[in-house]
């Protein structure tokens, strides 16, 4: 049998998946994006350039509303803690993996 991959899935398949992501991420505020960003090299901030990239026509501050649930600053306000330095070490060591 031969192996499926992500480009095998259908556009419907491919974008309820996207959607689960984005509201699991919507829910789950208490996870940092230095965090997502120090384990997978990804966060909320990079689906908001990535929709952009796909064809979105918003610009960043309304690709990152659509992401967040609710603008960028009302986000942070709410839900963002101070990075330290150990998630500012990791997150850099992980973006390094994504070149």
């Amino acid at each position: 049998m031969p192996e499926t991959t992500v480009d095998d899935l259908s556009d419907a398949v491919a974008a309820a998946a996207f959607r689960r992501l984005v509201k699991h991420l919507q829910h789950r505020h208490d996870a940092q994006n230095i965090d997502l960003m120090g384990l997978s090299g990804f966060c909320r901030n990079c689906l908001a350039d990535w929709i952009r990239d796909a064809g979105y026509e918003g610009d960043k501050a309304e690709a990152r509303a659509v992401i967040h649930g609710m603008p960028m600053d009302e986000w942070k306000d709410r839900y963002q803690t101070p990075a330290t330095p150990e998630q500012l070490a990791r997150m850099e060591a992980s973006v390094v993996k994504n070149r």
